[in-house]
C-alpha cells in the first residue's frame, strides 16, 4: 500500500488504512474485517501494528481531554498524543508523573508498549493507567478499572484485545523542572556506583556509544524546589555550558531546554521539543529491558560487544524505571534497566547484530520493547513473562474470533 511507518524501515502490508472519525463508525469496520488493527502514531519500529487486512487510524477518533480533579485523573481519547496531552494538563494546572523521549506518541501506543521514561522510582507510562474502554473483537465497548480483573493484563495490551478509545491516567498538580547535563562519565563509576549514578535526579540518561573510553554523556532531570544532589562534578564529570543534542550530528534545537533553566514538567520530561521533528526518522531502534539487579552484567556484555555494535550505532541510552505488576511490562516484578539503542537505518545489518545482543542479554532476564526491532530466533521472550498464559487467555476472551490476531502476534501467541 506504500505507507511506511515514521522511521522509514518498515512498509505497511494491510490492503488499506481506514481513518474513522467516531465510534460507531470504528465500530462498523471493526465487525466487518476479518483481519483489523489499530494504527497510531506510527512509531513500532517492527510488525506490530500491521495486518494483512485493514488498519484503523485512531488520528481522527474524538479525543476531548477530561479533567477529574476530586479523582486526580483524565480521560483522553486512545489516539491522542502526550505532547497535546500534557500541554492541556499543564494549561489547567496538572501533570504527569512521567513523559518518554518522544511527546509524539499516542497515549494508547505507548501503554500498550509499555512505553517508558526514566528515574529509579518512576513507572512507565502504563503504570499510570486507571482506566481503560476498548472496543472488543465483537465490536462492543469494554470498561475496565484498575482493581477489575483482567486489569493488569489489558493495560499492556500489544493491541490484542481490541482499539482503545479511552483512557483514563493518574494525573498530579503541575510542577517544575530542569535539566542538567555532564560530559564524560567514567565506565567505573557507571559500574561500580551504579544505583549512586542512577538515584542521582528524578531522571537521569546515560548516552554512549559503548566504545568510548567514558560514557560521553549524562542528562539529569530534576524537580524545581528539591535539592539537587549534583553541583558542577556528576562522579567526576564535569557540568556542559553549551546544550547538546545526543547525537552529535542532530540538531540540539530539537531537544528540551537544558542548563538548569527551570519550566514546566510539559517541556522537560521529554528529551524532544513537541514542536520540532526530533531527527529526519532515518533510524532503526531496539530496546531491552534489564532486571536491575542484572544491570551492571549487562552493561559489561553490551561493552565486550562493541566492536560489532558500533559501527551500525548513532547513540544507546541506558536509564531506569520501577517495578510493576502489569503483565506484559517489561518491569513487570523487578525494577529495571532499559538498554536502548537507536542504530542507522541498516535493516539487515542491525537483524544480523541483534542475535549476538540478544544471546548475552536473555540469558539475564532482558526483556526487548514490544514496539522496537528485535529477533528472538529461539523464541524465549514469552518464557520471560510470568503471566504470559493468562494474557493469551485474555486476548481470546476478548477478540474469540482472532481479529486482531496478526503475524507478530501469531509469533508470540501460538
Amino acid at each position: 500500500m506504500g505507507e511506511k511507518n515514521w522511521a522509514g524501515n518498515y512498509e505497511y502490508r494491510a490492503e488499506r488504512i481506514a481513518r474513522p472519525t467516531s465510534v460507531d463508525e470504528l465500530r462498523d469496520l471493526v465487525v466487518a474485517s476479518p483481519a483489523v488493527r489499530a494504527l497510531g502514531s506510527r512509531h513500532s519500529f517492527n510488525d506490530l501494528a500491521d495486518t494483512p487486512g485493514l488498519l484503523v487510524s485512531t488520528a481522527d477518533l474524538p479525543g476531548p481531554v477530561r479533567i477529574d480533579e476530586a479523582a486526580r485523573t483524565v480521560t483522553v481519547g486512545g489516539g491522542v498524543r502526550y505532547g497535546d496531552l500534557a500541554r492541556e494538563l499543564q494549561d489547567a494546572g496538572w501533570a504527569l508523573h512521567n513523559l518518554a523521549s518522544l511527546p509524539h506518541i499516542s497515549v494508547a501506543g505507548a501503554i500498550a508498549t509499555a512505553t517508558h521514561g526514566s528515574g529509579d522510582r518512576n513507572g512507565n507510562l502504563a503504570t499510570a493507567v486507571a482506566g481503560l474502554r476498548i472496543l472488543n473483537g465483537s465490536g462492543e465497548l469494554v470498561d475496565l478499572h484498575r482493581g477489575d480483573d483482567g486489569f493488569e493484563g489489558a493495560v499492556v495490551n500489544l493491541g490484542a484485545l481490541g482499539v482503545v478509545t479511552e483512557v483514563t491516567l493518574d494525573i498530579r498538580p503541575t510542577y517544575d523542572a530542569r535539566q542538567r547535563l555532564f560530559g564524560g562519565v567514567p565506565w567505573d563509576a557507571v559500574l561500580g556506583r551504579f544505583d549512586e549514578v542512577t538515584s542521582a535526579a528524578y531522571s537521569v540518561s546515560l548516552f554512549t556509544t559503548w566504545d568510548e573510553e567514558a560514557v560521553s554523556l549524562a542528562w539529569l532531570k530534576e524537580l524545581d524546589g528539591v535539592e539537587s544532589l549534583i553541583q558542577d562534578d556528576f562522579f567526576g564529570a564535569p557540568a556542559l555550558t553549551e546544550a547538546r543534542h545526543m547525537i552529535p550530528t542532530m540538531d540540539v534545537r530539537n531537544t528540551t531546554e537544558q542548563l538548569g533553566v527551570v519550566g514546566p514538567w510539559s517541556e522537560r520530561l521529554a528529551h524532544f521539543r513537541f514542536e520540532f521533528t526530533p531527527s529526519n526518522g532515518a533510524e532503526i531502534q531496539s530496546e531491552y529491558l534489564v532486571p536491575r539487579a542484572r544491570a551492571v552484567e549487562a552493561i559489561e556484555a553490551v561493552r565486550a560487544l562493541a566492536p560489532v555494535v558500533a559501527p551500525l550505532l548513532q547513540v544507546s541510552e541506558i536509564r531506569t524505571m520501577a517495578a510493576d505488576g502489569l503483565w506484559l511490562s517489561g518491569a513487570y516484578g523487578t525494577d529495571a534497566v532499559g538498554l536502548h539503542f537507536t542504530w542507522f537505518r541498516d535493516q539487515a545489518g542491525v537483524e544480523a547484530v541483534l542475535p549476538q545482543l540478544e544471546a548475552v542479554l536473555f540469558p539475564l532476564g532482558a526483556r526487548p520493547h514490544w514496539g522496537k526491532l528485535y529477533v528472538d530466533r529461539d523464541g524465549v521472550v514469552p518464557a520471560l513473562y510470568p503471566q504470559f498464559a493468562d494474557f493469551s487467555a485474555l486476548a481470546s476472551r476478548f477478540d474469540p474470533e482472532g481479529r486482531f490476531r496478526n503475524p507478530f502476534l501469531t509469533r508470540l501467541l501460538g
